[in-house]
């Protein structure tokens, strides 16, 4: 199953690899490798899963070893023990080989931190990101593409743990480097804009969001025509924002393109698929359409368990979103079952204090809020509270929501000054976020 998969992946990114070369300007064109690494991750996709409730997809900007012909990390091994290993002793080879300072050993690094990010493992990535970082800047130059493919991928780790502020100024640099050095048109400008833009939609700047997302869009339909994978994830992120703005039609068709351009590029099982399931799904719950959503988070939950392994964040993602499903239609022990095996993966995974795990707290929290367990409906909305302003600032959506939440215990408890305070707090938040996204309109 693994050869196969590998056989399809390289005949992909052979032909885009053609594609990319024809559409390439002169600038780039002689920097093959980069474009074979550009080839590789649009024929792959997106590796990097996991916000709770609807999937956003990042991109890597990835690079191929062309001693070993793998990309960074292959979903059917994806951050495999025998993977790691046998990148990890690719890396001491190289090493020895041209010196611990080479741009050949800053590539080993970025390929093993990328099997450690998609395995979930951030601790052991960031010092692998930092140093190929170093010896990038110090071998290549402070503005040379792979330096910005160095900041986007380091950008990727720190937003997949939550820390925005870090990623929005990484994924900056890495964007205003490559249009200085490729040209505004270039693939790799689209993939930067559309990761930079769901950094936007997260922290809550909407337009700004909305407005990359185009831009990423028009230029991967240029460069890259109208069935491209990487065109499928801008198509994806644009339908889960316009989703959240409550534009559903938009956001239904968005969908519904995105996922047929991946089944067709790259099969109907692969993760990508099961990210636009996912999102599928959840416009469909939230529009009470049960019988079609269930289905459809089913097919994602089995594709992810199967590709990533039980205990990926990405599993997490659609237990969760099941678990909701449940809890909407009253079936209260079986969405805390999920919820709970939901909650244990992230923590595990990425940690207690991510926005991920504020989520699922917060889930569980009104689930036992309706189940009339009130106590401990209330320690969860308060740890999730905490763990959302920590992460994302006093003044997120997310807080808002929590704090309506909570307020609505508050007043089943008789707490109604504690609940229209909250209340307040909420509206507040909700007036300033609707006040910033009229700018620039």
């Amino acid at each position: 199953m693994i050869q196969l998969s590998i056989v399809k992946f390289r005949e992909l990114a052979l032909t885009t690899f053609t594609r990319v070369l024809r559409n390439s300007n002169d600038k780039a064109r002689p920097n093959c490798q980069g474009l074979v690494a550009l080839s590789l991750v649009i024929a792959w996709g997106v590796l990097n899963q996991g916000c709770a409730g609807i999937q956003r997809d990042r991109q890597e900007i990835v690079e191929i070893d062309s001693s070993s012909q793998r990309v960074m990390t292959l979903h059917d091994a994806t951050g495999s023990e025998e993977t790691i290993r046998s990148a990890q002793r690719e890396l001491e080879l190289q090493e020895e080989a041209v010196g611990p300072e080479h741009p050949d050993v800053a590539r080993k690094l970025n390929i093993l931190a990328e099997l450690y990010r998609t395995a979930g493992q951030y601790r052991k990535a960031e010092p692998l990101y930092r140093r190929s970082l170093a010896i990038r800047e110090k071998a290549l130059g402070p503005e040379h593409p792979d330096v910005a493919t160095a900041l986007n991928n380091l950008a990727l780790l720190d937003e997949a743990r939550g820390q925005y502020a870090e990623a929005e100024t990484l994924y900056q640099r890495s964007l205003a480097i490559l249009e200085k050095t490729l040209g505004s048109n270039h693939p790799r400008v689209a993939i930067s804009l559309s990761n930079l833009a769901l950094v936007y939609e997260t922290i809550g700047q909407y337009t700004k969001a909305e407005a990359l997302y185009q831009r990423s869009i028009e230029v991967k339909k240029k460069a890259l025509g109208l069935n491209d994978p990487s065109l499928a994830v801008t198509l994806n992120n644009l339908a889960a924002l316009y989703d959240k703005l409550g534009q559903q039609r938009n956001a239904e068709a968005l969908y519904q393109r995105s996922l047929a351009i991946v089944e067709l590029s790259l099969g109907p099982n692969h993760p990508n698929v099961a990210n636009i399931l996912n999102n599928l799904a959840t416009l469909y719950r939230k529009n009470g359409q049960y019988a079609m959503a269930e289905p459809l988070f089913r097919r994602s939950l089995a594709i992810r368990e199967k590709a990533l392994g039980l205990e990926h964040p990405s599993v997490a993602t659609t237990l969760n979103n099941l678990a909701i499903l449940y809890d909407d239609e009253g079936q209260y022990s079986e969405a805390e079952a999920l919820y709970q095996r939901s909650l244990l993966i992230l923590e595990t995974s990425i940690g207690s204090e991510h926005p991920n795990v504020a989520q699922t707290l917060n889930n569980l929290a009104s689930l036992y809020r309706k189940m009339g367990r009130y106590a401990l409906a209330e320690s969860f909305y308060q740890r999730s509270l905490a763990i959302f302003e920590k992460s994302l600032g006093p003044d997120n959506s997310h807080v808002a929501n929590v704090l309506n939440n909570y307020a609505t215990l508050l007043r089943m408890l008789d707490r109604n000054e504690e609940a229209e305070r909250l209340d307040i707090r909420a509206q507040n938040i909700r007036s300033k976020i609707s006040r910033e996204s009229r700018v620039g309109l």
